[in-house]
C-alpha cells in the first residue's frame, strides 16, 4: 500500500523543494537587499531582520515555530512536520545558497520579488505544507471570533505594514504592499492555475436541448435540479416546472459554454460561481497533475 503513495510523496517533495528555492531567490535576490517586506510571518521575519539585524535565515525559522506548533493542533501533525522540515530547509537555503542580488529598482523588486515569493509559497502549498504560518494563526483565531480568515489575515498584514511605514518610511511600506499583492495573486495562480473550475447554473425554457448540448458537444457531466419558472410581475400566479441545469467547467471554457447555450436559447438565464476545489465526477484531468 505504501508503494501506491510513492509517486504522490515524490511529487510533494519536488513541489516543496522547488518552492523553497523560489522563496530563497525572492528573499535574497530581491527583498532583503532592498529592505522590502512581504505580508504574514515572512513580513514579520523581514522586519525583525531590518530593525535588529538578525540573520534572516534564523529569524524565519524561529518566528514560524509557534505557528507550526499551532498547526499540529489546528490541521494535523503530518502537516506540522512537513512544514517544520520545509521552513528549516528554507533557513538552510538562505544561509548557504549564494543567491545573486538581482536589482535595486524599487518597482522591479516589489513586483518580481512578490511573484517569485508567490511561486515558492504556492508550490509549497501544493506540496502539502506552508512556508508562512499566518493562515494557521488565522484559522486558530477565526474559531474564536466572528471575523473570517481573510479578514484576520488582512488585519495582521495592516499592522505589519503600518509598523513598516513608521519605522522605515511610507514609500517602503507602499512598495511592500505591492509586493504582498503580487505574491498573493501569484499564489492563487500557482494553486488554482488556468484551469480553476467554475460552477455554471442555467435556467432555460429549452433545458432538454441545453442538457444534450452540454453532454454531447461540451463533454461535461450535468446535475439537474427540479424547479419552477415564471413568477413575473404581471403574471405572478403563472409558473411552470423547469429543469435547472448545473455543470462545472474550467474558466477557459465559460465563454464556449455561454455561446453554446445562447445559440439554443438567447433568453436563458446563466450565472457562474468560482469553485476552489473539484474532484471526481465527470471532470477532465488537470494537466499540471
Amino acid at each position: 500500500m505504501k508503494n501506491l503513495h510513492l509517486p504522490q510523496w515524490l511529487a510533494d517533495i519536488l513541489y516543496t523543494s522547488i518552492g523553497i528555492l523560489f522563496c530563497g531567490f525572492a528573499l535574497k535576490g530581491f527583498l532583503v537587499p532592498n529592505q522590502f517586506f512581504d505580508g504574514g510571518v515572512t513580513g514579520i521575519s523581514l522586519m525583525l531582520h531590518e530593525l535588529y539585524e538578525f540573520d534572516i535565515a534564523y529569524v524565519i525559522v524561529l518566528v514560524n515555530i509557534p505557528f507550526i506548533i499551532m498547526g499540529a493542533f489546528q490541521v494535523d501533525k503530518s502537516f506540522a512536520f512537513k512544514t517544520l522540515a520545509a521552513v528549516i530547509a528554507l533557513g538552510l537555503c538562505l544561509h548557504f545558497v549564494p543567491y545573486p542580488h538581482i536589482t535595486s529598482d524599487k518597482l522591479l523588486v516589489s513586483i518580481f520579488g512578490g511573484v517569485f515569493m508567490g511561486i515558492g509559497v504556492g508550490l509549497a502549498i501544493r506540496g502539502g505544507c506552508a512556508l508562512d504560518g499566518i493562515e494557521v494563526l488565522a484559522l486558530y483565531t477565526g474559531k474564536r471570533i466572528s471575523f473570517t480568515i481573510s479578514e484576520i489575515i488582512l488585519g495582521i498584514n495592516i499592522v505589519i505594514f503600518l509598523i513598516a511605514a513608521v519605522k522605515l518610511g511610507l514609500p517602503t511600506a507602499l512598495y511592500s504592499i505591492l509586493t504582498y499583492y503580487a505574491a498573493s495573486k501569484t499564489i492563487s495562480f500557482v494553486i488554482e492555475g488556468l484551469e480553476e473550475y467554475t460552477g455554471v447554473t442555467i435556467i432555460s425554457g429549452e433545458s432538454e436541448l441545453v442538457k444534450k448540448a452540454l453532454v454531447m458537444e461540451l463533454g461535461r457531466g450535468i446535475t439537474i435540479y427540479k424547479g419552477e419558472r415564471g413568477f413575473l410581475k404581471n403574471s405572478f400566479d403563472v409558473s411552470q416546472p423547469a429543469d435547472i441545469v448545473f455543470t462545472v467547467v474550467t474558466r477557459l471554457e465559460v465563454r464556449k459554454l455561454r455561446n453554446l447555450v445562447n445559440e439554443i436559447d438567447p433568453k436563458a438565464f446563466i450565472f457562474t460561481s468560482t469553485i476552489k476545489e473539484a474532484a471526481g465526477g465527470v471532470l477532465k484531468k488537470r494537466a499540471r497533475h
